[in-house]
């Protein structure tokens, strides 16, 4: 089945709504997201419903926002369903003086996006994750991190030795 003008549609969507987020700021969640929709924080909080996810982002762009655009593209689009749709794309957040995102703000975001009865595509789930590479396995700070592991592994066993009889 040729899910490309369905896919176009969702990657106009994304378009969309980061424009807006710029133009528009918090409002713009009620034309992009679902009335039951969750929405998760780079920090791990979630936000239940459309309502939450306004009221927290009203609070976000009268303070720490104010003035930022969004940058972002789809990575992909894997369809679930004919009105499912999981979109993973990255991006951050740029203040006015910024021209690109630095690497330390880039974020990854897992969207699933659902159609509604009017033909256009919502986001129902969203969840952003901060992208934090970690240090190579051969790496002195890794090798350290894994010795120290081991050796607290070792004390509690000692500690614990009904946990070995399992």
């Amino acid at each position: 089945m040729d899910r490309s003008t369905d896919e176009a549609a969702i990657r106009r969507m994304f378009e969309a709504l980061s424009e807006a987020w710029a133009r528009e700021g918090a409002s713009a969640v009620d034309r992009f997201y679902t009335p039951d929709s969750d929405y998760v924080t780079f920090d791990g909080s979630w936000l239940r419903g459309r309502e939450a996810n306004r009221r927290a982002h009203e609070e976000l762009f009268a303070g720490v926002l104010a003035g930022t655009r969004l940058v972002g593209e789809i990575e992909g689009v894997r369809f679930l369903g004919p009105d499912t749709a999981v979109v993973v794309s990255s991006g951050a957040v740029l203040w006015p003086w910024q021209r690109t995102a630095p690497a330390s703000r880039r974020s990854r975001q897992t969207l699933v996006v659902v159609r509604g009865d009017d033909g256009r595509w919502r986001v129902a789930s969203f969840q952003n994750t901060r992208v934090q590479r970690l240090p190579p396995s051969d790496s002195l700070f890794m090798r350290l991190f894994v010795a120290v592991l081991r050796f607290r592994l070792a004390l509690w066993r000692r500690r614990h030795p009904e946990a070995l009889a399992s």
